[in-house]
């Protein structure tokens, strides 16, 4: 369950120095936000920042954006930069639902979804990270060699996930797997996220996949 209601967790990322108040502002220019001008790979429900950090620190050639929509949870990887800063990462508390407007169309070469609420009832399945609506969302913001990587270990969600994909005529599903930890190419270089760790401990399988828009899908041998 997330964190909520954390006296002081607004106040303190509407003044932390880590986090884009105005990312409507950035849109088409969003290297300013950083020391280099690099590619730019987003977290979208990024938690308490374990993945992307350490995705930061592990690759100082790319810029990073962690997008998290709970304030009391952004509030802990706040903590964690004040601690161990790194210049080619920040914050963003949005809700994705709007992410198509903060970022220009090509802007982004990787977008990251892990362990996303899998809203279960049927009626909500728009809200779902990885629905035909949101996959329409960031197709318009990736480039044209960008892709998706999705996580969990909810079956039903990525069943879900996977069949959107399949339907669309605007992804490729490039890769995916049903345990992630006995598939040895694809948990290559793998970083585990809080919850992750926390699932995989219980047993549970992981899933995963990568998809790329339908422009990257490669038409001659």
């Amino acid at each position: 369950m997330r964190l909520r209601n954390i006296p002081g967790a607004n106040e303190a990322i509407a003044n932390s120095l880590y986090c884009i108040q105005d990312p409507v502002s950035y849109c088409g220019c969003w290297n300013n936000a950083f020391p280099r001008r690099q590619p730019i790979h987003v977290e979208i429900g990024m938690g308490k920042g374990q993945f992307i950090m350490e995705l930061a620190r592990s690759n100082p050639q790319i810029n990073y954006i962690g997008i998290e929509k709970y304030t009391s949870v952004l509030l802990r990887a706040v903590q964690k930069m004040e601690d161990d800063p790194l210049d080619n990462l920040v914050f963003l508390c949005f809700n994705a639902e709007h992410i198509d407007e903060i970022f220009a169309p090509g802007e982004i070469d990787r977008i990251y979804l892990n362990f996303s609420d899998p809203w279960p009832k049927d009626r909500h399945a728009r809200r779902r990270l990885t629905s035909a609506a949101y996959l329409k969302r960031y197709h318009k913001i990736l480039s044209h060699h960008g892709r998706l990587e999705f996580k969990t270990d909810n079956r039903g969600l990525f069943d879900f996930s996977v069949e959107e994909i399949r339907s669309s005529e605007s992804w490729n599903l490039t890769a995916m797997t049903h345990d992630l930890h006995h598939n040895p190419s694809m948990n290559e270089g793998n970083i585990m996220t809080e919850y992750e760790e926390k699932f995989s401990a219980m047993g549970n399988p992981i899933c995963k996949l990568i998809a790329e828009p339908l422009a990257c899908k490669k038409t001659s041998d």
